[in-house]
């Protein structure tokens, strides 16, 4: 179906000179009846008609549309692009541009979210950022003006102080240590050294580590039965410790009294082996899942700073397994438990 939008300036300037030289040629054999005359008078109305109309489509119209299409891309144009200009785009019809101009809306207008997205984010980040570093700033300024004071003197004091004053340092220095951890996985910085190990002997390794943590809350730390066929991985052995630690040490803070914390280790299709810690410990609400492994986020700020660590474990987690290529997930019901798991290639010949 012929449609006059989807025409390109060519095929405009054509059927408009048509429209006029047509009525112009009738006119003419009207009044002079001699057919070559007015088939003469049709072709040079037509040809005078079809520059002029395509000169001023090309200067007037596909000139701003040259113009709105470097402003769109904000850049000088290379040969290619001038090639484009030329050649290409005079080619197009006019609803072609308004689709090219409306995509291009479309795109930036998702990169504008993206950006909203990413300064929340950031201002999110820096609050926390900021409370996480002032509450043991004060809390070892108060220690150190009190110890000035005059409490330095006293014996019963001070030295509760001044270990208060150690442990909030201490708690200084692991949220440092973290940043630089994170920023480094991020920057592509942190090299990983794969080896092959078998996975079940590292559970049982920081199960070892952790087992005086876990024995204050009774609680009980296991390979699931069925899983103890040793199974090989090829991974950076170190990081990977550091993913059991963090996913360990929260189910013990948030686990149960006399609960259990149970590691599974499965061979999935190809060479993937699944790796999952699970608890039976109050359980992650469904509203906090998708983020869980953002930096500084927590479930329960006031729980969550009480039982200490620096907010950034989970996000240390995610950046360790993607470094290696791999996913990690969180499946959780509240009062029922949850189930960390995540992906590691099996072993390297």
């Amino acid at each position: 179906m012929f449609s006059a939008k989807n025409l390109s300036p060519h095929q405009l300037s054509a059927s408009t000179a048509i429209i006029i030289a047509l009525p112009i040629g009738i006119t003419v054999y009207f009044f002079n009846p001699v057919w070559w005359i007015a088939l003469i008078t049709f072709l040079v109305v037509l040809a005078g008609s079809y520059g002029l109309i395509l000169f001023m489509v090309q200067q007037f119209v596909y000139r701003k549309i040259k113009l709105i299409y470097k402003l769109i891309y904000q850049t000088k144009a290379s040969k290619r692009e001038e090639f484009y200009y030329k050649n290409i785009l005079p080619q197009k019809s006019i609803d072609e541009v308004r689709e090219d101009v409306q995509e291009w809306a479309e795109q930036k207008k998702e990169e504008v979210e993206i950006l909203q997205q990413n300064e929340a984010y950031r201002k999110e980040f820096l609050q926390n950022l900021s409370h996480e570093l002032k509450t043991p700033i004060f809390a070892i300024q108060g220690y150190v003006h009190t110890l000035l004071g005059g409490a330095l003197e006293n014996p019963e004091v001070n030295k509760k102080f001044l270990n208060s004053t150690s442990r909030n340092i201490d708690r200084l220095v692991n949220l440092v240590d973290d940043l630089d951890e994170i920023s480094k996985l991020e920057s592509g910085q942190q090299l990983l050294y794969k080896e092959n190990f078998i996975i079940q002997d590292l559970v049982r390794d920081v199960f070892d580590s952790l087992s005086l943590k876990a024995d204050e809350k009774q609680l009980k730390m296991v390979i699931k039965k069925g899983c103890e066929l040793p199974l090989t991985v090829n991974a950076d052995k170190e990081k990977i410790r550091q993913v059991f630690i963090n996913l360990i040490d929260n189910a013990i803070k948030y686990g149960k009294q006399n609960g259990l914390i149970e590691a599974s280790i499965y061979k999935i299709e190809g060479k993937k082996i699944l790796i999952e810690i699970s608890d039976d410990g109050q359980g992650i609400s469904e509203e906090h899942i998708g983020r869980i492994f953002e930096r500084f986020y927590r479930t329960d700020t006031a729980r969550s700073r009480k039982v200490g660590g620096s907010g950034l474990g989970l996000s240390i987690c995610k950046h360790i397994i993607e470094a290696h290529n791999q996913t990690i997930h969180v499946r959780s019901t509240i009062d029922v438990g949850t189930t960390f798991g995540f992906t590691l290639d099996g072993k390297k010949d």
